[in-house]
């Protein structure tokens, strides 16, 4: 019976032994490791062997952010010898933060984090998360404080790389690499979101109104502008037509002269010396006479001188017949002069 006791206890020694000399760390992972309470070294991923009771991995904090089957978020603290080489994410509840124009906002943040040195994040630091946590929430009242409601709802990118650089530059006496810092949410309060959404509409209709005016008046331009052209273009067709009538004019009457003095020309040459004159004078007052008698009740009143109209129209005939009769002379082969001395009066008319 004694020799059983003796042998359990021998074999749950072996077990306890064994523990705590074998050591198996995953692939990412390492392990601090003390001798006699001070840094010895880092057992780092593999089959470790540590003496027992000599050499003991030293645990740290950490924290869980995780949520129930109700959907309720909570955050869940423990302690493990195992320290996480790959990047975390670090979530907390949001808080409320007060801007510039004292407006209470609730922001939620969260970091993803590395461990870059596993001695530093165990021993500069009593609790890493803890100490995470409250350096994003003091840095992030610093920021916000310093901005109004605004500007901190439309300078998320900025926020963001200000808190990234200034909780970066104070963990990285922690070992801790800070590779991203994000702002999940920021809720105002509700009277300033209906005050913000009032705001928001009324902008919307200025800018609709703004963009109705702006296309009237670009529409009252350009039918202005269409008119104008019209008219020009009218202005100068009737310019052009006006030049072309009176071209057209110009060199019709040119014709017409051309062509009259030719006649008369050859008028001349077909009377006597002298004579042209007297024989237009006549064609001109025989083309009057029908207008002259034109209507029903027309009254014609002769001059005093019209005896002697009436003698220069005997002598058109009396112009033409010589005119003839030299043209017979010639056409016979023999010369008559042509009478001279007064016209017989029963010729006139």
């Amino acid at each position: 019976m004694g020799g059983l006791i003796v042998l359990a206890v021998i074999v749950v020694l072996g077990i306890l032994i064994a523990t705590k000399s074998f050591k198996v760390v995953g692939q990412a992972e390492v392990m601090v490791i003390e001798r006699l309470g001070r840094f010895h070294r880092l057992a780092r991923s593999g089959f470790n062997i540590l003496i027992p009771f000599v050499e003991l991995p030293r645990t740290i904090d950490v924290r869980y952010f995780e949520s129930d089957v109700s959907g309720l978020k909570r955050v869940t603290s423990g302690h493990t010898a195992r320290i996480d080489l790959r990047e975390q994410v670090l979530n907390f509840p949001s808080q409320p933060v007060i801007t510039k124009d004292n407006v209470t906002i609730d922001i939620d943040a969260v970091i993803y984090y590395r461990v870059a040195d596993p001695q530093k994040a165990t021993y500069s630091v009593q609790n890493l998360p803890y100490a995470l946590e409250t350096l994003t929430r003091t840095t992030l009242r610093n920021i916000v404080g310093e901005m109004e409601l605004d500007s901190t709802l439309g300078s998320r990118d900025v926020i963001n790389q200000r808190m990234r650089e200034v909780i970066e530059e104070a963990s990285i006496g922690w070992g801790v690499d800070v590779t991203r810092v994000e702002l999940q949410s920021i809720e105002p309060p509700r009277d300033i979101q209906q005050s913000m959404e009032l705001q928001m509409r009324a902008e919307r209709e200025r800018r609709a109104a703004v963009t109705n005016a702006e296309a009237g008046k670009r529409a009252a331009i350009l039918e202005a502008e269409g008119v104008r052209e019209s008219q020009v273009r009218r202005a100068e067709g009737e310019r052009d037509a006006s030049i072309l009538r009176a071209n057209g004019l110009a060199e019709a009457r040119l014709s017409m002269a051309n062509a009259e003095a030719e006649a008369i020309a050859k008028i001349g040459a077909a009377l006597p010396e002298g004579q042209a004159a007297m024989y237009l004078l006549g064609m001109k007052y025989l083309e009057a006479l029908p207008t002259l008698a034109q209507g029903k009740n027309a009254t014609i009143f002769l001059p005093a001188e019209a005896a002697g109209v009436m003698g220069a129209i005997g002598g058109l005939r009396e112009l033409v017949s010589r005119a003839g009769q030299k043209t017979l002379d010639h056409a016979d082969g023999r010369e008559r002069p042509l009478a001279k001395g007064p016209l017989d009066p029963k010729d006139k008319g």
